[in-house]
């Protein structure tokens, strides 16, 4: 069995056309959706069933809990509820390859070492992917959790409210275990919307909490480096969405609670698997092995692109390798490692006749055009 789970406040509209969504997917086994209304100022109302004959509940809080309402509807589950479906009041799991009921069928088969299944999630809006996350860090609106695993984590950290919770509870993830993987096949649309959005707001949490999931997890010899890096990252964005008041203020807030934070510090292998550096290796290592390149250049970077460079550097370095610009390189590396922008500048760079390497082995299974599926997907493990 599977639990739909979305966490909702003030949005009926939006969720009504997300429950209709949910209504027309197929399923070939017992399923519930579980509306976790984080204290909306007129009360959800939802149909007991939709058209499928999901049955829904609605699970009211007496406060906004942010992403922590997903707390309380996972353990409000059905026992029986082996895998919890994560999305927003606005995203939703859509059939473009197959039915919904074949995704069940891989989740129910894997290994059970694995703890989530992140999907493919693109923005009908933009006609572009979800950005965020990293290749084993989820996103929330769009991802299958074994319950087991997100209970024996103990869930998402209510301090966080919204943003790089699923970071936190990713990491926990990587700690206790658990391995997160991507199924392209699962594909998910989420109906984003960034007007009106508070970017000083924003960027004051993301500083912040990002600088926590440093703090509790990155190795006691990179901890520095890990939040001299999320400053810098988030300090450029901040000027670029004209949010430096906002980023200011979560900084100086990430000073007063650095040390309150509890360190939990990963493994090395497993750290490296959490900032995408050991995928990273591992994509660019079998590139070279199945078809050695001697120009390469690093292309469009964003999340993360410190470990592509190092990886990129490691294989320079090892095998002679010249690292040059895009219209003198044999191949390009595409230089992020947040999944939605690394598959949309491959397509892109794919389309100019590029030979392109992405930095995650996953990403492999998904066609450059995007339109159909690559055939029967195999999930597939970093080095």
């Amino acid at each position: 069995m599977i639990s739909f789970v979305l966490p909702t406040r003030n949005r009926h509209e939006r969720l009504a056309a997300t429950l209709d969504a949910l209504g027309g997917l197929t399923l070939g086994s017992a399923a519930e959706v579980i509306v976790a209304d984080n204290a909306s100022d007129i009360p959800v109302r939802a149909p007991r069933a939709l058209a499928n004959g999901l049955p829904v509940r609605v699970l009211r809080l007496d406060h906004n809990a942010g992403a922590a309402a997903r707390n309380s509807a996972v353990e409000a589950a059905s026992p029986d509820a082996a895998w919890i479906i994560m999305l927003d009041d606005d995203s939703h799991p859509v059939e473009a390859f197959e039915p919904f009921s074949a995704t069940v069928d891989r989740l129910t088969a894997l290994d059970p070492t694995v703890g989530a299944v992140m999907a493919d999630i693109h923005l009908p809006a933009s006609g572009c992917r979800e950005s965020g996350g990293l290749p084993e860090v989820f996103i929330g609106c769009g991802v299958a959790i074994r319950r087991e695993a997100f209970l024996g984590a103990g869930g998402y950290d209510p301090a966080f409210n919204y943003y790089a919770e699923e970071y936190d509870l990713a990491a926990r993830f990587l700690g206790k275990g658990w391995g997160i993987r991507f199924d392209p096949a699962f594909r998910v649309h989420h109906h984003k919307v960034d007007t009106g959005r508070d970017m000083d707001l924003i960027l004051g949490r993301l500083i912040r909490n990002n600088g926590w999931v440093m703090q509790r997890y990155a190795p006691g010899s990179m901890r520095r480096e890990a939040l001299r890096e999320q400053r810098r990252r988030y300090r450029q964005i901040a000027e670029k969405e004209h949010a430096l008041a906002g980023f200011r203020l979560g900084l100086d807030e990430l000073r007063r609670t650095l040390r309150a934070q509890p360190r939990r510090p990963l493994l090395r292998e497993a750290w490296n698997r959490f900032t995408g550096l050991a995928h990273a290796r591992a994509a660019v290592n079998l590139a070279w092995r199945e078809r050695p390149f001697f120009s390469v250049a690093l292309v469009e970077p964003g999340k993360n692109a410190w470990a592509v460079e190092r990886a990129l550097g490691e294989v320079c370095f090892e095998a002679g390798v010249e690292l040059t610009t895009a219209d003198q390189a044999e191949a390009v590396v595409i230089g992020t490692l947040s999944p939605g922008p690394m598959l949309d500048a491959g397509a892109r760079w794919a389309a100019r006749g590029c030979r392109v390497i992405t930095p995650w082995l996953d990403a492999r299974a998904v066609p450059a055009t995007g339109r159909e599926h690559a055939g029967p997907f195999r999930f597939s493990r970093a080095a």
